[in-house]
């Protein structure tokens, strides 16, 4: 008998999530015998100490004209290749870096041979082992002829993926001055089935589309899955029982719970930057009101009450202000109010209805989705309103959602149906948020509803 707090899944299913999904359980820290890094000593007489070592020699914005010419050879057969495959894939995907093809040795490289070749950057490596796995690797700043980073990393031979999207992640950080978004995941909705009658599952993936993993059985239509910033839970909406609602799932236990008891349905979740408190919709006659739930004592708070249908809210990082959805001026437009409630102020202006507004990272955009003439176009502005910029258009792109580091957009795009449903096609893409670099993901089903974690602890 399903009870209303656990409508979805069997004790069983959530025991097989729990072993699943508990990733940072199954790397563990030092002691538990997880993922260890360890510093190398460095090979290059020139090389810097590690509290001198580079600062960020290239931008992003030039790197953008100029992708960044990095040797990635083979870090050995078998797992070797595997591991640097994956970091090659996470660099280029970006755009910001070019792979080319090469050979480092694993000694002081040959840098006036690299920089003959073109190269900028290097890599060298090597993985050894297989129920645990050991893979050193150093990056080489070719032009100065320097070691910039020297790392050895110990973990099950299962964890060989994720250790590949750490290394990634240093490269990009040691050469473009800030964190890398590759060990990271991305919940979403499976959709299988015809057009008009879709099986939608919870579930998350690499940010890459690698270990898709289900969350849910399908029996039941879910929506909007958004990532805790601080722990391995998702909350979600859920038409269980033929009831819309917000629900929390718990990654590491596999335990779920409804949240917060509304008279109306309850929808359109999201974290506020610390974790401890969900902001949401809940209805109320023919409008919808955001309230704010304390994941610790339960409590709830209104913050709106206009009388209209106020949705889709986002915290700004430091957790001061809310920038929501609202048809209050008669279409719906985008305002910012106080994270307590008041002060509300539109800051959308441009041609047709704006709507999903998530705020950056960084605190400096808000991406959104604008609906005119019949298409639907994926944008950017700044809080204030200035700067709109439209990234890409398409039939449906929407649901946008930021990685860690703010500088590329996930979203989904789907494309229109003919007769029975035919043709219809629902997918994720990423883009960088100049609007270049847009690119699928490849995922084993139809997705949609995007939302990127925080990286991997």
């Amino acid at each position: 008998m399903r009870s209303d707090d656990l409508p979805f899944f069997s004790d069983d299913q959530a025991q097989g999530l729990r072993n699943l999904l508990s990733r940072r359980h199954i790397l563990g820290g030092a002691a538990a015998g997880g993922l260890l890094a360890t510093p190398l000593m460095a090979r290059a007489q020139t090389a810097p100490a590690p509290a001198q070592q580079g600062e960020a020699e290239i931008t992003v914005d030039q790197a953008r004209t100029a992708p960044i010419p990095i040797v990635i050879p083979n870090f050995g057969a078998g797992i070797g290749g595997q591991i640097s495959g994956v970091i090659s894939a996470d660099l280029d995907s970006t755009g910001l870096f070019k792979v080319i093809s090469g050979d480092v040795g694993q000694g002081t490289p040959d840098f006036a041979g690299l920089k003959a070749q073109g190269a900028r950057a290097a890599v060298s490596g090597s993985a050894n082992g297989s129920g645990s796995v050991r893979v050193e690797m150093r990056l080489w700043d070719v032009l100065n002829g320097q070691q910039l980073q020297g790392t050895a990393y110990t973990a099950s031979g299962a964890n060989w993926r994720r250790i590949a999207h750490i290394i990634a992640d240093v490269i990009y950080e040691r050469m473009l001055g800030e964190k890398g978004y590759f060990d990271t995941r991305i919940a979403y909705i499976a959709r299988t089935g015809p057009r008009h009658r879709q099986t939608t599952r919870l579930a998350v993936m690499d940010q890459d589309g690698a270990n898709e993993r289900m969350l849910s059985s399908g029996q039941w239509l879910t929506l909007t899955p958004r990532f805790n910033p601080v722990r391995d839970q998702i909350a979600f909406m859920s038409y269980a029982n033929d009831r819309p609602r917000v629900y929390l799932f718990d990654l590491g236990s596999g335990s779920q719970r409804l949240l917060g008891e509304f008279a109306g349905i309850s929808f359109a979740p999201r974290f506020s930057p610390s974790g401890g408190q969900v902001v949401l919709s809940a209805t109320r006659g023919g409008g919808s009101d955001i309230f704010v739930v304390d994941l610790g004592s339960g409590s709830k708070r209104q913050i709106t009450n206009s009388g209209a249908i106020d949705t889709s809210p986002s915290y700004s990082p430091d957790g001061s202000q809310i920038v929501f959805n609202s048809d209050r001026g008669g279409s719906p437009q985008l305002y910012i109010m106080s994270a307590s409630g008041g002060g509300a102020r539109r800051i959308s202006y441009g041609n047709g209805q704006y709507g999903s507004p998530v705020w950056s990272p960084r605190g400096d955009l808000i991406a959104f989705t604008r609906i005119a003439g019949g298409r639907f176009s994926l944008g950017v502005m700044a809080p204030d309103g200035t700067g709109e910029r439209i990234l890409t258009e398409g039939f449906t792109v929407e649901s946008p959602t930021f990685c860690p580091n703010g500088r590329v957009i996930a979203f989904c795009r789907q494309s229109a149906s003919g007769a029975g449903g035919a043709g219809f096609a629902s997918g994720i893409g990423m883009i960088d948020i100049t609007g270049f670099n847009e690119r699928p993901i490849h995922t084993g089903t139809g997705a949609s509803d995007p939302a990127w974690s925080p990286l991997n602890g």
